[in-house]
């Protein structure tokens, strides 16, 4: 196995709940899947797990090196959580194309908040085949 790509991403919490506050569900609608939305809004501060996902989904873009756009959309990489509550990315769509045709075989995620801030880190481990 070997390293693909890395990607990391940093998100003030408050430019998410400016857009929660701003356009409500169609934000949330367009960016998010219908697990993380769930999810997110079962939590005491819906804003900092709603932006943990968001710099996943940043970061996932980044270490294919597309970002969001033509190679992939938002709703394309799903972060669900295991029962013991470790993160995992599910690909769909464009990023699974992309995740194929390079091989890869693993994708790592860890996400961390604060207060103020949300981070993610991937790292796509591809196949040696």
């Amino acid at each position: 196995m070997s390293v693909l790509g890395v990607g990391v991403d940093l998100v003030e919490n408050a430019r998410i709940q400016h857009s929660l506050d701003r356009f409500g569900d169609r934000f949330l609608q367009r960016v998010f899947t219908q697990g993380e939305i769930e999810y997110s809004q079962s939590m005491k501060f819906p804003a900092r797990h709603l932006a943990a996902r968001f710099a996943a989904k940043e970061a996932v873009s980044k270490a294919f090196g597309t970002g969001i756009g033509k190679a992939m959309g938002w709703k394309d990489i799903d972060v669900h959580r295991e029962p013991s509550g470790e993160p995992f990315v599910v690909l769909e769509g464009g990023a699974k194309k992309l995740a194929e045709e390079r091989r890869v075989a693993t994708v790592w995620i860890t996400l961390s908040h604060t207060e103020h801030h949300a981070m993610a880190m991937i790292v796509l481990e591809a196949s040696d085949r």
